[in-house]
């Protein structure tokens, strides 16, 4: 499941078993990225804050389902596979709409993002995550005045960079340590968006 030692659910004591009494999911499940953390437990706290606050709270206006493809998209061009199938997921759950969903997935996969069923509005965000990804010092203001041009607020625009920021930083402690799926549930996430302290997986 890792490269470094962790510590699942039945072993762990103190501030490490009150996190993952939080974080748990069905049968008291702890996402394997989460355990990661455990011979540190702050970093999962601070991993899990800012995970919640992007991704998963209240007072976002981008859609959930949307910034869920922007976290898609970022771990597919960071080869994550681990948070791209995770992640495709709560894109699928949230949309409502398998065949959209799927359409989504295979423009993303075959690198035709192009060919996706979206709207021009959220193809400029997806052009702009993609750019801050892989070649960040190459952003520039007219990135940003794309994002006005087709509709984003300066509000939602510091979303979607967000999603974009948290989502590769997700991928590279996956990949640095070698988690793997093994044993996880796919695609539980902190649902419970209005309520900013509850990070229960769902």
């Amino acid at each position: 499941m890792a490269w470094i030692t962790t510590i699942d659910f039945a072993s762990a004591t103190g501030k490490l078993k009150e996190l993952y009494k939080r974080v748990t999911g069905p049968d008291n499940n702890v996402d394997n990225i989460m355990m990661m953390h455990s011979l540190r437990p702050h970093t999962m706290e601070g991993h899990m804050a800012i995970y919640k606050y992007v991704l998963h709270h209240r007072d976002n206006t981008v859609p959930k389902w949307f910034l869920e493809t922007i976290g898609t998209y970022v771990s597919y061009l960071n080869k994550c596979d681990y948070c791209f199938e995770h992640h495709f997921v709560g894109l699928k759950r949230n949309l409502k709409d398998d065949i959209r969903a799927d359409g989504i997935r295979a423009a993303i996969t075959s690198q035709q993002i192009a060919n996706a069923p979206l709207n021009v509005k959220e193809l400029a965000a997806l052009e702009y995550a993609g750019k801050l990804t892989t070649t960040p010092a190459r952003m520039i203001e007219n990135d940003i005045k794309r994002l006005r041009t087709v509709g984003y607020t300066d509000g939602e625009i510091l979303e979607i960079n967000q999603v974009t920021a948290y989502f590769s930083y997700a991928n590279r402690t996956v990949l640095g340590l070698g988690c793997s799926l093994d044993g996880d549930i796919i695609g539980l996430s902190p649902n419970n968006s209005n309520d900013e302290n509850d990070w229960n997986h769902a």
